[in-house]
This record gives structure tokens, sequence and C-alpha cells, in this order.
């Protein structure tokens, strides 16, 4: 099954031309490129030869439209994964080819894999949590890109420093949910861990988090934010903090952050829902199978992935878009990392007594 298509035996010319119900004769006429055949029949002989499992001639292998770059921060928090896997298929639909650069630890830089990404003739670049969102990192680097000749597009992280299109959640919307959903359940002691305050997404989160705790007057949210790192050991820490001042409620701003604030609680003897409930961020796929099952806020990943190609591809065919914001809504998934607040003190001594 490995010998090329074009120079198959007329046993196997039998077997796929029954499979895609025509000539033998047209089969060998798709096969050595000659003209006379339906486009739809051409197609289904094709389709006969990947179904069966045998390699088309070289001259039918479908050309790749060019290349276009993927930059992403890493692999092992599962949302980024989740998005390159939507936008790679996005791109292999249109028939570009990605090609993704990962800044993992110890690695690459993002203005290194850039400039790897350039010297590769890329079409295209799609940008994902990268320098764009933090707000100490110089801007110039993407002007610098523009006038190269390769658009791009910026996903999760305005910057209104540099002229291009972003696709980004509604942070302050997710955190505002987030607090919602744990105020319904009777808790009134809420915190928020998020990563460092110089990236957008987590200055937006605590802008939503503090106009939904002032609705019961304003300072509320004072104190009862914890900046750390994006990653279970973050989310520990700042739920440790949180935990001191009384939180019975802890929203976090990702869901590995949130797995972290779950084990502080139980370290601390406590469980959770019925002592702490803990919201994430994002939604992995794993998440129900977590103990218990987190309740997150997710962050529509096909949706914003399909619009980031379909934007760069506009670009790419030389049809500017509005060098602004495409803002998606997110969406609370109730599990069980969150329940009815605990009785406060006094309650609990009343209902003893």
């Amino acid at each position: 099954m490995t010998a090329p298509a074009s120079a198959l035996p007329a046993t196997r010319l039998a077997d796929i031309a029954g499979q895609a119900r025509v000539s033998e004769a047209t089969v060998s006429r798709v096969l050595n490129g000659k003209a006379g055949v339906a486009d739809s029949t051409r197609q289904r002989v094709l389709a006969a030869l990947d179904v069966l499992g045998y390699e088309r001639p070289v001259r039918l292998r479908p050309r790749s439209a060019g290349l276009v770059g993927l930059v992403i921060p890493e692999l092992t928090n599962p949302i980024f994964p989740a998005f390159a896997q939507v936008i790679e298929q996005s791109l292999s639909g249109y028939g570009y080819t990605p090609v993704l650069g990962t800044q993992m630890p110890g690695g690459a830089t993002e203005d290194e894999l850039v400039a790897q990404l350039v010297e590769r003739a890329v079409t295209g670049v799609i940008f994902l949590s990268g320098l764009h969102a933090d707000l100490t990192a110089d801007p110039a680097r993407y002007a610098r890109l523009a006038a190269r000749g390769v658009p791009y597009v910026l996903v999760n992280g305005y910057n209104e420093r540099i002229a291009a299109p972003f696709v980004s959640p509604d942070d302050r919307a997710a955190a505002r949910i987030a607090v919602r959903h744990l105020r319904d359940l009777g808790h009134e002691r809420i915190g928020l861990a998020v990563g460092p305050d110089r990236f957008v997404p987590v200055r937006r989160k605590a802008q939503g988090f503090a106009e939904e705790l002032a609705q019961d007057g304003p300072g509320r949210a004072s104190g009862l934010v914890r900046h750390t790192l994006f990653t279970v050991e973050g989310g520990h820490a700042a739920a440790g903090g949180l935990l001191d001042e009384g939180c019975t409620g802890i929203v976090c701003g990702g869901d590995l952050m949130a797995l972290g604030a779950i084990r502080a609680a139980r370290q601390r003897g406590l469980d959770v829902p019925r002592d702490v409930s803990v919201v994430g961020y994002d939604d992995s796929e794993l998440n129900a199978f977590t103990d218990p099952p987190l309740t997150t806020v997710r962050q529509p990943v096909r949706a914003m992935a399909n619009a980031a190609v379909t934007t760069l591809l506009e670009e790419i065919r030389g049809n500017p878009v509005p060098h602004s914001e495409f803002v998606f809504q997110p969406e609370l998934v109730v599990r069980g990392s969150t329940g009815q607040a605990p009785p406060r003190a006094g309650d609990r001594s009343r209902a003893g007594g």
C-alpha cells in the first residue's frame, strides 16, 4: 500500500474504482492528471485513495496556501493547547500550514520565535497571551513586525498602543459572573486570586471583581485581591492569604490556580465546598473529573480561535479589518466546587443553643 497510486496494479485500480463507484479508466485519468473528468468525480477518486490508504500522486496532493505562525506561552496550562488545537484545525481547513512556537521555560523568547517565523516566510502570525498583554513590555516590537509586511492578530490582552485586531474574552464580565454566583450562594466574604498586575486580563478581572462587590458599598474588595502566579502553587499561596482574611468564597484567574486553592483549603482541614467554595477560569475538559469537579467560567475558545483565524486571513488577503477589540462573552459552568456558604459563627452558636 506504499506504492505511488499512479503505479498501482490493475487489481488495486479496481479497488479504487469500486470504492469511488467509477470506471477503472476514470481512475487512471485522475491519477495521471488527465483532463475530461468532472471535479466531483475527481474528488470521489481522491477520497477513495485516502479511504483505502493509498498515497496520492505528488501532483495531486493539496498544496499549502502558506505558513502561519502561532506563538503561545506554554503547553503545561491546558487552555493554551486547547486554543492551539482549534486554531491549527481552522488554519488547515483554509489550506494553511500552522507553525507552533512555544515559549517554554529556558527556551526561546517571543521575539526570538517571531524572528524564526519571519525567516521561514510565514504569511501571518497569531499571538496568544503574549507580550501584547503585558503593560510593561515595549509594544514597538509589533510595529516592527507590521513594517515587515507580516499581518498578525493578538488574542487575550488588549493594548491601545498597538494598531492591530484583538480577540478577547470579557474578563470583567467573567469576574462579575463568578462573584455573583458566590453571592447567590450566600457568601459574603469573597476573595480573588489572580496573576501579576501588569497583565491586562488580570487588571480587567480585578476591575470586574471590585465592580460587583461595590454594589454592597465602596471599598468592599479592598484587601481581598491576591496577585501571584498562574500556577497551582500560585493559587495555593493566594488562597492561604484569602483564607486568613476569612474568605469562604474564592474566585481564581485560572483553573490551575483554582486547583491550588482547593489544595490549600484541604491542608487546613477545610472541605470544598462545605467550608470554602472555589471558582476557576478557562474550563479545561478535565475539570469535570477533578475532586470535586470544578465550577469555572468558560472561555469561548472555539469562537475566539476561529475569529482570530478568519480575521488574520482577511488581513492576509488584503482586506484590512478594524484595528479594535472583538470581545466574546464567557459562560459560568457550575459543578461541585461551589456550594452554600457555611453558617457564620454567631449563626452556628444560635443553632446549637
